[in-house]
């Protein structure tokens, strides 16, 4: 029955070529923009290295600060904060610091390299797996020494020495201080701002105070769970610990900081806006926003296609009246058209895959998005087959309940009452 089903789908979709194409071009084309925004989801979010344990993460990244006069002020804190009062936490495995990148100028001979710079410590290399291509990471007495050494990614050293190998040992200049390179890592994607650098160098290197006791500043702190541990038993310490926090500016009033999964950081900050007093709550409103965005993204489509296919169905009330006429139920025909829509809307499925793969590939050679290299994984295509069903039964149901309600005599009219 489901083969004679599906045999019957394909003739019709041969007999009106051009309703088929404007049906698949609507099909494939809204998928490849759902899947093309999944993958870059799953890119920014998903467990990829070096932020393989993404899971086990919570970042503590912006402190808000409320003045007695009425204002507020949102900045990453500063490493004297950090130090204090996040490093010397319990709960966690291991608790890594690092700063905002900058763009830093170098020079190769007359050509000018913007190398985004970041400074970090040496646990960061413990929290983050990089890939390493070659050498090592600098380790707690490069750090305690103020060692000038320096990780670069791939692409730097192609760039600053020409090759990818055979750099460790040698000597950058970055904002005109001499680093020796001491290993080189695999490039990693400018949106995974947490870990990404083009080099990276000792926190105690920087020209920075960042023995200032202020609260304010440029950096961020990471905490790894243990291996099975809860997160909240990290927040709960984090925010025990806050409020033993001694503010030095008497024109404050209160301070917000919280320890955050990745995406609950983000949405804090773009649906808080800025203002650090929500609970992360504002994840379960964020995908709420998400997902009713991409529902509405596919009814457009959806509405087209019902109307498509209620003209494609309605050519067929003839058939629909000789096979009423002959004993077969609306539930039996509403079926068959469920299944030719399914059907219609898995080969364009099966377009939008491949045109979302041919949009993944060029956005990735085109650095657009410096160092990231997009592809349709697992997951993605997972949501890719449940985006074309929920797609196929939303734009099918109410033609195929129509044409299993047509009665006989009018169906044999070619009427669609």
């Amino acid at each position: 029955m489901l083969l004679s089903y599906l045999k019957i789908a394909w003739k019709v979709l041969l007999r009106r070529k051009f309703f088929t194409f404007i049906s698949l071009f609507g099909i494939s084309f809204t998928l490849m923009v759902l899947l093309v925004v999944v993958a870059m989801f799953d890119h920014f979010k998903g467990a990829h290295a070096p932020e393989s344990r993404i899971d086990r993460m919570l970042f503590v990244s912006f402190l808000n600060q409320k003045f007695a006069d009425g204002g507020n002020m949102n900045t990453p804190p500063s490493p004297y904060f950090l130090e204090k009062y996040v490093r010397p936490m319990h709960t966690p495995e291991k608790v890594a610091l690092f700063s905002m990148f900058h763009a830093i100028p170098s020079y190769v001979g007359n050509q000018k390299l913007d190398l985004d710079l970041k400074f970090t410590d040496n646990v960061f290399w413990e929290i983050f797996d990089f890939t390493f291509l070659e050498g090592k990471p600098y380790n707690a007495t490069d750090l305690k020494n103020a060692n000038r050494v320096a990780v670069i990614n791939e692409t730097t050293a192609k760039e600053y020495f020409g090759q990818a190998r055979g750099v460790v040992g040698r000597t950058i200049v970055v904002d005109q201080i001499n680093y020796r390179v001491a290993g080189v890592v695999a490039d990693v994607p400018v949106m995974r701002f947490n870990s990404y650098a083009e080099v990276w160098a000792p926190m105690t290197t920087t020209k920075a105070d960042i023995k200032n006791p202020v609260l304010e500043g440029e950096y961020f702190a990471v905490m790894l769970a243990h291996e099975g541990q809860d997160l909240h038993e990290l927040q709960s310490e984090f925010n025990q610990i806050i409020k033993k926090v001694t503010i030095l500016n008497s024109g404050v009033k209160s301070i917000h900081i919280y320890a955050d999964t990745l995406l609950a950081a983000l949405t804090r900050q773009i649906i808080g806006g800025g203002d650090l007093s929500n609970t992360s709550d504002r994840m379960v409103l964020f995908y709420i926003i998400v997902t009713g965005l991409g529902l509405l993204f596919m009814m457009l489509p959806t509405l087209n296609l019902v109307n498509i296919n209620l003209s494609r169905i309605m050519e067929r009330s003839s058939e629909i009246g000789v096979r009423k006429a002959f004993g077969a139920t609306g539930r039996a025909l509403m079926g068959q058209f469920l299944i030719e829509n399914i059907f219609l809307t898995l080969v364009g499925g099966l377009l939008g895959l491949a045109l979302a793969y041919g949009a993944l590939r060029l956005i990735s050679g085109s650095d657009f998005i410096a160092y990231a290299q997009f592809s349709l994984s697992l997951p993605v295509f997972g949501w890719a087959l449940l985006i074309t069903l929920v797609f196929g039964i939303m734009s099918g149901v109410y033609p195929a309940l129509k044409m299993s309600r047509l009665q006989p005599v009018n169906a044999l009219k070619g009427g669609a009452k």
